[in-house]
C-alpha cells in the first residue's frame, strides 16, 4: 500500500487538519525529535487506497547565516559580509527537524504540503522538500509525487476542498523570500556590527546592547522622529474665534460655528466682535436638509486589523497578530494574513453569518439581518492571496481568554457590519446673518442605524441632534465673545497611524510589519506611551539625524519601497534572483562604505546626547595591565573601562556582577568577577579578560571559569567540575562564588544543582566514583551539620553515596538571559539529579600536560 507523508507549518495545525481529513479516526505518535507528532489513519488519494501520515514543523526549518568565520565580530570587517559566503543552517537545531522529515519521508510515495499559503510559506515548502529529497522513494522532480494545498480557513468545507484541489508549490514566490533574508542579512549586520563596536566603544551610556540598523526597522524608526521633529519645532501662533451663542425658542442656548472658522489678526478680530456686539438679533437665512450615510465597513484585511487591535483595543500589532495565528490555528477564523479587502465572488457569505445566529452577544442582529436580506458587500480590493479575515464558527466568551474574545468579537462584528446597511442619518444644518458675518449650527438625525447596530461604538452620538430652527425666523442673540486659542503640535504617532505609514511607503509586508513595530520598541528606540503612542528616545533620535546627515536615504522609505518592488517582481516570475540580488547588494555597499568614511558626522551628534566612556561609571575592580581600577558601566550593556589602557570589557549581561574574593586570574592578573542570575538562577566566576579574548582554542568568547581548561588553574573547569550533565553535553561544576547556597551548574545548559547549604566548605577531590563522578568533600561547623549523627564532614559522591542523597536537589534555572554563551533552547529531558553521571568531568591527570598545546 502506497503512502502520503504530508507537512503542516505547526504540530497544533497537523492536529487540525489530520482530524478533519481522518473524520476524526486517526492514531498519533511522537515523532523523533518529540516536539511534533504525526497522526496516521488510512483513506484514498489519487483513485487508490494509501496510507497518511501528517506532521509539522514548527516554522522556519532553515535559517541563513553567514559561514562560521564571518561571525567572528572582532576579526572581520563589516564590509566583508557584502560579499561573504552565506549558508542554509538549521534554524532550531535541538529540533533535528531535518533528520525527523527525512526519517518520517522513508518508504512514503508523495508529500503534500499543508504550510501557510503566503510567501514564507511557499519558503517552507522548499525547506521541507529539501529536507526529504533522497528519502521518498521517488524524486521529488518527479511531477506527480510533491503537491501542495492552498486553504484560507482550517474548517471542513476548507480542507476538504483543498485536498480535492490540489496545487504546486510556487518557487519564484519561495526565492523571492530567499532574497529578502539575505539582504536583510548582508545589509542590517553590516551597519549594525560597526556601529555597534564604533559607538558602544566610545559612550557608556547609551542603554542598549545592539544599535542595530535594518532596511525596513530604520525607515519604520525614521517616520517616528520625523513626527518628533514636528512637535519640537513647532511655533504655538495665537489666533482668535468669534462665539455667537443664541437662544431657542424652547429657551435653549445654541452656540454658532463661525464661517471664518479663525483669524490671526486680533485687532480684525476684535473689528468683527464689536459688529457682532450691535446685534441682539439674528436671522435664520436657511435651514437645509440633507439624507447621508455612513457606509459600512469593507471587508478585514491584516493591516486593518492591526489598526485596530492598536487603536481601539489597546493592543500592539505584534501582540494582535500572536492572537489571531492562534484563533486560525483553532479553526475560529480564517487566515490573518492577507492583503485583500474584497469577499471572492464563491464565498459563502450566507453561510458563514448563519453560523452566529445563536450567538448570545449578536445572534438577535444576524438573525434579523437574516430575515430581511443581507446587504452586498463594498467593492474592495483583491489582491489574489487570500479572502478577507472572516469567523470560520461560533465562539462564546467563556471559550477564549480576554484578548483572544476581544479579537475574535471585533472580526465577528466587522464581517457582519460588511454585510448590513449603512448607517442613514439627516443632516440639518441652520445658517444665521448677523449683520456681514454668517453664522451655522450643524446636527444629525438618526434615520436607520444600519450597521453600527453591530458595530456599536460607530453608531452617532447622542448630542449630535440640532434644534428645531425655522427658516426665516428671528432668534435672541444671549452672547458674542472672542475665545483667544492657539495652535498646538501634532501629537506622536500612534501604532495605528504608523501601520498607515508603512502600509502607504511599501515598507514591509502584512507579516513584518507587526515586527518592525516591536523592534524599534525592545530596542530602546522609541517608548509607548499613553493611547499607544511611539516617543523617540534620545538614542533613536540621534540615530535618524546621525542617518540623515550622512545619508539621508538610509532612513527614507523610498530606498526600501523600491527594493520591496524587485522582490514582487522575483515573486511574479518577472525578475531575475541573482540580478536582483547583486544589483541591491552592491547599492548598499557603496552606501556602508559612505557611511564608515562619515561617521564623524554621526559621532558629533552622539557627543552631545551621550557621556564618554571614560567618564561614566564607578571604579571597580584593577586591570592585570596597569593595576589601576576599571570602571565599571552598569547600563546596557554592561561593560568595564580601563581609562588608562583605553580598553573596554565587555561582561556578561543581566545579573549581579561583583567581585570573587580579591583573586586573580593566572593568566592575565586580572581580578576575577562572579556573575549572578540569584539564588535561583545560574553564576559563575570568571576573569574579564578571559571572557573577551577565549585563551585556550577549545573555548569561546564569552566564557567563564566554569568552562576554561585551564590544566590546574583552582577555579577552572578541571579543578571543580564534577560530572557531565544528564542533558547535554556540557560539565556540572562546582560555583565556589554561590556560598554558603552552594550549588553545581552546567557549563552549556540552564541545569543547576542545589548541594550542601550552609556548608562551610565543599571540595572536589581527586578520586572518581564507579559512576565517573568526582568526589566532594564537604566540611560543615559543628552548629550547622546536616550530616548524619552530626558528623561536620564527610567525602563521598554526590549522586550514590547514600549520606549525600538528601543534601542534593536539581533544578532548572531562573534565567534572565545568560551571558553571550548561553544556549539558545533548554536541553532535553534526562535524568535527576540523584541519578548516575555518565561519563567523567575532567580528563585523566596524564592528559593534563597535553591541555597546555592549547594555550594561545
Amino acid at each position: 500500500m502506497r503512502s502520503v507523508l504530508m507537512v503542516a507549518e505547526k504540530p497544533s495545525l497537523a492536529s487540525s487538519l489530520a482530524h478533519i481529513l481522518s473524520n476524526g479516526h486517526c492514531s498519533s505518535r511522537k515523532a523523533l525529535n518529540g516536539a511534533c507528532s504525526v497522526h496516521e489513519w488510512q483513506g484514498n488519494f489519487r483513485q487508490e487506497q494509501v496510507t497518511f501520515k501528517m506532521t509539522s514543523v514548527c516554522g522556519h526549518v532553515m535559517s541563513l547565516d553567514f559561514i562560521s568565520k564571518f561571525n567572528n565580530w572582532d576579526r572581520v570587517d563589516p564590509v566583508e559580509l557584502f560579499t561573504c559566503t552565506t549558508e542554509k543552517k538549521e534554524a532550531t537545531p535541538k529540533l533535528r527537524m531535518n533528520h525527523t522529515l527525512a526519517q518520517e519521508a522513508r518508504g512514503c510515495d508523495f508529500l503534500v504540503l499543508w504550510l501557510d499559503c503566503d510567501k514564507e510559506g511557499e519558503n517552507i515548502c522548499f525547506e521541507v522538500i529539501n529536507a526529504v529529497e533522497g528519502f521518498l522513494r521517488r524524486s521529488v522532480t518527479v511531477p506527480d509525487v510533491v503537491w501542495r494545498a492552498h486553504f484560507s480557513a482550517i474548517t471542513d468545507k476548507d480542507i476538504k476542498e483543498a485536498m480535492a484541489n490540489l496545487g504546486k508549490p510556487n518557487e519564484n514566490e519561495a526565492r523571492s523570500v530567499d532574497a529578502r533574508q539575505e539582504l536583510d542579512l548582508r545589509i542590517g549586520c553590516a551597519f549594525t556590527r560597526y556601529q555597534t563596536k564604533f559607538f558602544q566603544g566610545k559612550y557608556g551610556d547609551l542603554d542598549a546592547s545592539l544599535i542595530s540598523y535594518g532596511p525596513c526597522q530604520t525607515p519604520t524608526l525614521g517616520f517616528c522622529v520625523q513626527r518628533h521633529d514636528e512637535i519640537q519645532t513647532f511655533k504655538p501662533e495665537p489666533y482668535w474665534v468669534l462665539q455667537v451663542v443664541v437662544k431657542t425658542s424652547e429657551g435653549r442656548e445654541v452656540s454658532l460655528e463661525w464661517d471664518r472658522v479663525r483669524c490671526f489678526e486680533k485687532e480684525i478680530a476684535q473689528m468683527f466682535l464689536m459688529q457682532a456686539k450691535e446685534f441682539k438679533e439674528t436671522f435664520c437665512s436657511k435651514v437645509s436638509v440633507k439624507e447621508k450615510a455612513k457606509q459600512r465597513p469593507q471587508a478585514l484585511n491584516t493591516v486593518e486589523l492591526m489598526r485596530v487591535a492598536s487603536s481601539g483595543l489597546g493592543m500592539g500589532p505584534h501582540h494582535a497578530m500572536q492572537i489571531a495565528e492562534r484563533l486560525y490555528t483553532q479553526g475560529y477564523i480564517s487566515y490573518p494574513r492577507t492583503e485583500t479587502t474584497h469577499y471572492p465572488e464563491n464565498f459563502d457569505l450566507i453561510g458563514t453569518l448563519k453560523q452566529q445566529q445563536s450567538s448570545s452577544e449578536w445572534g438577535a442582529e444576524v438573525r434579523e439581518l437574516l430575515a430581511k436580506g443581507i446587504n452586498k458587500p463594498r467593492k474592495g480590493t483583491d489582491v489574489g492571496d487570500h479572502p478577507p479575515i472572516t469567523p470560520m464558527r461560533s465562539a462564546s466568551q467563556s471559550e477564549l481568554d480576554g484578548d483572544a474574545w476581544r479579537l475574535y468579537d471585533y472580526i465577528t462584528r466587522h464581517f457582519i457590519g460588511t454585510l448590513s446597511q449603512d448607517c442613514k442619518y439627516l443632516s440639518t444644518t441652520a445658517t444665521f446673518d448677523m449683520g456681514s458675518e454668517s453664522f451655522s449650527c450643524t446636527g444629525k438625525t438618526l434615520l436607520d442605524p444600519g450597521y453600527t447596530v453591530v458595530m456599536h461604538w460607530q453608531a452617532l452620538g447622542k448630542n449630535e441632534t440640532v434644534p428645531n430652527f425655522v427658516e426665516g425666523q428671528i432668534y435672541e442673540v444671549q452672547d458674542a465673545r472672542l475665545a483667544e486659542c492657539q495652535t498646538s503640535p501634532p501629537d506622536h504617532l500612534t501604532e495605528s497611524e504608523l501601520i498607515t505609514l508603512m502600509e502607504k511607503h511599501g515598507i514591509g509586508t502584512d507579516a513584518s510589519i507587526p515586527v518592525h513595530i516591536n523592534n524599534i520598541c525592545v530596542r530602546n528606540y522609541v517608548s509607548l506611551g499613553s493611547g499607544r503612542r511611539l516617543i523617540p528616545t534620545t538614542l533613536g533620535t540621534v540615530l535618524v539625524h546621525g542617518y540623515q546627515k550622512i545619508d539621508p536615504e538610509l532612513v527614507l522609505p523610498t530606498m526600501r519601497s523600491a527594493v520591496e518592488e524587485q522582490l514582487n517582481l522575483i515573486a511574479a516570475g518577472r525578475a531575475d534572483f541573482n540580478a536582483v540580488l547583486h544589483h541591491t547588494t552592491e547599492i548598499f555597499k557603496l552606501k556602508f562604505q559612505y557611511f564608515v568614511k562619515n561617521i564623524e558626522g554621526m559621532d558629533n551628534l552622539f557627543e552631545v546626547s551621550f557621556s564618554p566612556i571614560a567618564t561614566t561609571g564607578k571604579a571597580h575592580s584593577r586591570c592585570g595591565k596597569c593595576r589601576r581600577y576599571m570602571k565599571y558601566i552598569q547600563t546596557k550593556p554592561s561593560r568595564l573601562h580601563c581609562a588608562h589602557c583605553d580598553e573596554t570589557l565587555n561582561l556578561p549581561q543581566n545579573g549581579n556582577i561583583r567581585i570573587y574574593k580579591e583573586l586573580r586570574c593566572p593568566l592575565d592578573d586580572f581580578e576575577l568577577l562572579s556573575w549572578s542570575a540569584g539564588n535561583k538562577g545560574r553564576s559563575y566566576p570568571f576573569c574579564p579578560y578571559c571572557y573577551n579574548n577565549a585563551p585556550f582554542r577549545d573555548m569561546k568568547k564569552g566564557m567563564g571559569c566554569n568552562s576554561c581548561t585551564h590544566p590546574n588553574c583552582s577555579q577552572g573547569m578541571y579543578s571543580l567540575g564534577v560530572s557531565t550533565c544528564s542533558e547535554c553535553d556540557g560539565v556540572m561544576v562546582l560555583d565556589p562564588s554561590s556560598a554558603p547556597k552552594w550549588k553545581l551548574g552546567c557549563n552549556k545548559c540552564d541545569i543547576i544543582v542545589h548541594i550542601f547549604e550552609d556548608a562551610h566548605k565543599i571540595t572536589v577531590e581527586e578520586a572518581t566514583c564507579d559512576c565517573g563522578a568526582q568526589l566532594v568533600k564537604v566540611e560543615y561547623r559543628e552548629d550547622r551539620s546536616r550530616l548524619p549523627k552530626e558528623a561536620t564532614e564527610s567525602t563521598g559522591c554526590l549522586f550514590c553515596f547514600v549520606d549525600f542523597i538528601p543534601l542534593v536537589e536539581k533544578h532548572r534555572a531562573i534565567t534572565r538571559t545568560v551571558s553571550n554563551r548561553a544556549p539558545r533552547g533548554r536541553g532535553g529531558g534526562g535524568g535527576g539529579g540523584r541519578g548516575r553521571s555518565k561519563g567523567k568531568a575532567r580528563p585523566p591527570k596524564d592528559k593534563m600536560a597535553q591541555l597546555a598545546a592549547y594555550f594561545v
